[in-house]
């Protein structure tokens, strides 16, 4: 959903935008397309994405290394005080997935991984190898929404008294006797994204970034952000409603709801068809805009 995505910014030539999740590049490149005398910051902690970015020779563009749950801090460091643009696709890029040996996907065997930057400390291999029982029970019910998390979560522990877990097959080997028949991939899937959440806190850096966008973008700015599974997608759905992650919402004194945004479409936008054929990766996306009031 590029075109959508690009849209939904609307863009303003001399505006100053933040691309969240530089990844391949591919958002980056149709923002700076748009721009004339503006200025874009692209955020990743990927070194692959790093190595895309420097083939963009092109002064309006600035690429910071680092996770956008710094945010706020990483635009201080280079002057910037307010933004009319953020954009943010979340969860792993295509590349990441694509890379066998980062572990991201069930298609390959390879170490298990799954860290965005390669220079983390925590990784998948740690998660199923050192979280007690309940740890498990509570990421894969919590992150996965596996139905029988508490049953999957004893079979690790168990398994690897005997033995590491320490690949993608190892892993697999065990999910593949509580998998529903038929539905193993889906199984598989809902795994991988608990771990891989868990080893990124990808939802606490997404609550960090999201309270800290209302303060960076400017009256009338726009957030863009297209998500993947249920968790991100509420998540960012009632920050836009509520304008808070947790506690009261705030109302007026006419009992109006004191938020920083305005969603700019009711509902979500979802893929095409046509786009879900040649990308399934787009079938579970959801995409939300709001204009900062």
């Amino acid at each position: 959903m590029l075109k959508e995505c690009i849209d939904g910014l609307d863009i303003k030539p001399d505006g100053v935008y933040v691309d969240l999740t530089f990844g391949g590049g591919g958002h980056s490149k149709a923002i700076l397309e748009k721009l004339k005398g503006g200025h874009l910051y692209a955020f990743d902690q990927d070194q692959d994405a790093k190595q895309n970015a420097q083939q963009i020779k092109n002064s309006s563009f600035t690429f910071i290394e680092g996770n956008f749950r710094y945010l706020k801090r990483y635009l201080k460091m280079y002057g910037v005080k307010a933004v009319d643009g953020i954009l943010g696709d979340l969860g792993v890029s295509s590349h990441q997935i694509d890379d066998a040996e980062r572990g991201f996907s069930t298609r390959f065997d390879a170490e298990l991984d799954m860290r965005m930057d390669r220079s983390a400390a925590k990784t998948a291999r740690q998660v199923i190898n050192e979280y007690s029982q309940e740890e498990l029970h509570r990421i894969l019910g919590m992150y996965g929404e596996v139905r029988n998390a508490k049953t999957l979560a004893a079979a690790i522990v168990a398994a690897r008294v005997n033995a590491e877990i320490s690949t993608i097959n190892d892993l697999k080997h065990i999910l593949s006797r509580y998998a529903k028949r038929g539905k193993e991939n889906k199984y598989y899937a809902q795994v991988f994204q608990a771990i891989r959440i868990e080893v990124n806190e990808e939802l606490k850096a997404l609550e960090e970034m999201l309270e800290q966008s209302s303060e960076v973008l400017t009256k009338g700015g726009r957030l863009v952000i297209m998500s993947y599974h249920s968790l991100e997608d509420r998540l960012v759905k009632n920050f836009i409603q509520k304008g808070k992650l947790a506690g009261e919402v705030e109302k007026d004194f006419y009992g109006n709801v004191i938020r920083p945004f305005e969603a700019v479409t009711r509902k979500p936008t979802t893929a095409s068809d046509e786009e879900i054929k040649e990308n399934n990766r787009a079938r579970s996306a959801k995409l939300r805009i709001a204009e900062k009031l």
